[in-house]
């Protein structure tokens, strides 16, 4: 199996893990890497803020709009109760007109002031719909470009990024976070400027009435606001921690769905259930008070704005008593205070909700700005069907610079040549071939391909003279026929059917149902794990690249099976530079050249037969696989 850096870090306290955090590898990706440990940024509110601000500017006519039907749609509905008073007292005084002097009920003049406000209130909501329309589509479009975005940072980035976090975090941050963030962005903005534009409205038509009653009523708003805030300032730590675990929970989850089996296997299905609910029970806490603080705004302002309507109930009866204000105005006033306490209530809601969504966003901006791939140079070569021939120049390498695994490695590989690496696990042997794909770069030294060096070529043509089979498969859903295509897009059907006879893989694909048209599950999980290996042989084949990587490319695969795809090996490589990193030597006597590495360098090299001549660590590895005991044992 592929080896490893063993210099591991150990985990961070609290999540220690039973088995190790399964990495999930794209085309090209290996088992091993950097080790460490995700550590988790402090939160900043008023940042994320800032930079959510500056990522909407983009969209600013369209908020703009937004704003102003939203400005529109509350002046109509604000001025509503005013030409509902006017009706009110309309009826009133015709009351007491019949009953005092015999007068009558104007009803055309009441039913011409109800018609208007009908009208009003349709306006209103013409430009409301509006306004939720449009900026629904200014949120869907955020979250569309954040989605593209994270799509595109993931192939900029280094593999020490996801060898060193969750899959599922990762995940987390493309679905639930940037859900959250569109949801709450489309509900906060259109609420943040309908409730803005309603107090503004709401106070000046309570000043029109009466400068009294509405001092009354603003002797409430500081005492609101300072709940919200004292509130807040105790549940927005909640929401960060509720965001952070739900992502954990996730990764959780998928991790053990994808290695069930395994789990299974060596009945940790406790130690994961353990695993889970402390997680879960983290998450559970963090959502319960952030949740119980939100329900918490609305009783306390509810309570606030109750004493507020009290006191100007009492102080309205005063002053119509002694005909200030009409009786009209006193209906349209309290309708006045009623409606100057939803957006304060509301403020409150969307405080909640802008928690949540900063929460997200961070998350969300946290990742965009992780650390890329070191970017191509500037004069970086393109180099399209190489020789071959790869030299290493006093490479010296460390995950941790602090800690170099490969010192000063000195090798040239010819044109044609099969090179083999082996040692034990932890010898660096996979290091080596990450550092020639450029998944990491030298800490010193070089590594040229055909004369140039690795760094000045751009990574896309540089990895498009590899072709690799790994031992750990990559198979995605879809058809059998669409696999084996992944090595070379413009590939014939007839070109596949060649490849996949060359692999040994023909006969069994033509036994399954759909045979070439076969749809794959996720994970390829309808298939034995040695028919995946050989699909990912037959898209090597395909790829027909200069350059190829085999990491016990038939180590899932019976001996009589092994023995026929080391056949077409050796036909492929006719003619290629081969690195094969092998634990069965028995594959590699044919080699030409043979490094034997331990400890990050090369102690020993020659072909097998000198090798097993000289009776150094390479025959003692050797032998050890034949040995009885070895095998006993």
């Amino acid at each position: 199996m592929s080896d490893t850096n063993t210099n591991t870090k150990p985990a961070a306290a609290g999540h220690t893990r039973h088995t190790r955090q399964r990495r999930h590898r794209g085309p090209g990706g290996f088992g091993g890497g950097p080790p460490g440990v995700t550590t988790e940024k402090a939160k900043d509110f008023k940042g994320t803020a800032k930079a959510l601000v500056r990522y909407l500017a983009k969209f600013k006519i369209s908020i703009f709009i937004v704003a102003a039907f939203a400005v529109v749609s509350t002046v109509f509905n604000v001025i509503g109760p005013k030409i509902l008073a006017n009706a009110i007292t309309e009826m009133f005084n015709g009351i007491v007109a019949k009953y005092t002097a015999g007068g009558a009920i104007d009803f055309d003049k009441i039913w011409g002031i109800l018609m208007m406000l009908i009208a009003l209130y349709f306006v209103s909501a013409i430009f409301g719909g509006a306004m939720g329309w449009i900026m629904s589509g200014v949120t869907q479009k955020v979250g569309y470009e954040m989605r593209a975005r994270i799509s595109e940072k993931i192939h900029r980035m280094p593999m020490k990024y996801f060898e060193s976090n969750s899959t599922g975090d990762v995940l987390s941050r493309i679905t639930n976070d940037v859900d959250t963030l569109t949801q709450g962005l489309n509900q906060s903005i259109t609420q943040i400027i309908s409730s803005t534009a309603t107090l503004v409205g709401v106070i000046i038509m309570m000043l029109s009435i009466s400068p009294l009653m509405t001092i009354i009523a603003f002797v409430m708003l500081p005492i609101s606001f300072g709940l919200i805030a004292l509130i807040m300032k105790f549940s927005q730590k909640y929401f960060n921690r509720q965001q952070k675990y739900l992502g954990k929970v996730n990764g959780q989850v998928e991790e053990t769905i994808s290695g069930l089996n395994i789990v299974k296997l060596y009945n940790h299905e406790q130690a994961v259930k353990d695993e889970f609910t402390a997680t879960n029970d983290i998450l559970f806490g963090s959502a319960w008070k952030s949740q119980f603080f939100s329900g918490l705004m609305m009783p306390v302002i509810n309570f606030v704005g109750n004493l507020g309507y009290v006191g100007v109930a009492i102080f309205g009866g005063m002053l119509a008593f002694k005909g200030t204000i009409a009786v009209g105005d006193i209906q349209a006033f309290i309708q006045y205070v009623r409606n100057f306490q939803q957006p304060i209530q509301m403020f409150a809601q969307v405080s909640n909700m802008l928690q949540s969504t900063a929460a997200s966003a961070e998350r969300v901006f946290e990742f965009l700005d992780e650390e890329e791939e070191s970017p191509d140079a500037a004069d970086a070569a393109e180099v399209d069907g190489a020789e071959g021939r790869v030299c290493f120049e006093h490479v010296r390498f460390g995950y941790d610079p602090e800690k170099i695994i490969v010192g000063d490695f000195e090798e040239r590989v010819e044109p044609g040549m099969t090179v083999a690496i082996v040692g034990p696990t932890g010898a660096g042997k996979t290091t080596m071939v990450k550092l020639l794909m450029r998944f990491y770069d030298v800490n010193s030294g070089s590594i040229t391909l055909d004369g140039h060096d690795i760094r000045n070529i751009t990574r896309r043509s540089l990895r498009h003279n590899f072709g690799m089979v790994l031992q750990d498969t990559w198979l995605f859903k879809g058809t059998i026929m669409e696999n084996i295509r992944y090595g070379r897009q413009d590939a014939s059907d007839e070109e596949i059917y060649e490849a996949a006879r060359a692999a040994h893989a023909d006969h069994f694909i033509r036994t399954l149902p759909g045979g070439y048209d076969m749809v794959l599950t996720e994970d390829a999980e309808n298939i034995s794990q040695g028919q995946r290996q050989l699909l990912t042989i037959a898209r090597a084949i395909l790829a027909d690249s200069p350059i190829l990587i085999l990491d016990e490319a038939t180590s899932s695969v019976d001996t009589r099976t092994e023995g026929q795809i080391q056949k077409a090996m050796n036909n492929l490589k006719k003619g290629r530079t081969s690195f094969v990193i092998a634990h069965r030597l028995s594959t590699i006597r044919d080699a030409d050249l043979i490094l034997v590495m331990n400890k990050g360098d090369v102690i020993e090299q020659g072909t097998h037969d000198e090798l097993l001549a000289a009776g150094g660590f390479y025959a003692d590895l050797y032998n050890s696989q034949f040995d009885p005991v070895e095998v006993a044992v």
